[in-house]
């Protein structure tokens, strides 16, 4: 009896496996404003940490803002050894969730900001699990189960002027949610 059931199981869990889609890559960054949407396929940036070129409205954007390309390829190819399993224990906390949301705030799949913390974490562990160990920022958006991530910019720019520099950009991270959840406010659930 007990062959038939893990049989059973054997079975269903190979039919189950074999009817759900492969996961979606993220094909583009969308930039939101109000009306104002302008995409920047993943695909260019890809060819810009690949190349050192950048093509399209990467180009220009990255002309605008001054920004040399190969410096921006090589922050797309940079690579952060993290372990999956502590990496995955840690978004399912509170702190986890309470940084999840922050950042979703920011980034989420296009019209569908309520899976953004879903998105994210699964994102991060994909990633990682793909990249053996370690994710760069294009790791992130191969791992990125939708194909269209929102970039909210009100959001970022609100973000980009509290972090007036890499220190104020790791305390507002790692400072404000843990404020959340001694009841602080934050939003985080308690």
């Amino acid at each position: 009896m007990r062959r038939r059931q893990r049989l059973l199981a054997a079975v269903l869990g190979l039919g189950l496996s074999c009817s759900i889609p492969a996961v979606q890559a993220a094909d583009n960054l969308v930039f939101v404003s109000g009306a104002f949407r302008r995409s920047i396929p993943v695909a260019d940036l890809e060819h810009l940490a690949a190349t050192g070129q950048a093509r399209g409205l990467l180009a220009d954007v990255l002309r605008l803002s001054k920004q040399q390309p190969e410096e921006v390829a090589k922050l797309l190819k940079t690579s952060m050894p993290l372990p999956v399993v502590l990496v995955s224990r840690l978004l399912n906390t509170r702190i986890g969730e309470a940084l999840l949301e922050r950042l979703a705030a920011v980034v989420y799949p296009l019209k569908t900001r309520k899976a953004g913390v879903p998105a994210l974490r699964s994102a991060m562990v994909l990633g990682i699990a793909e990249g053996k160990g370690s994710l760069s920022a294009l790791g992130f958006l191969r791992a990125y189960p939708n194909r269209e991530l929102e970039v909210n910019l009100p959001a970022l720019m609100a973000l980009a002027s509290k972090a007036s520099s890499i220190t104020d950009l790791v305390r507002f991270f790692s400072e404000s949610p843990l404020d959340g959840l001694r009841g602080e406010g934050g939003g985080a659930k308690p």
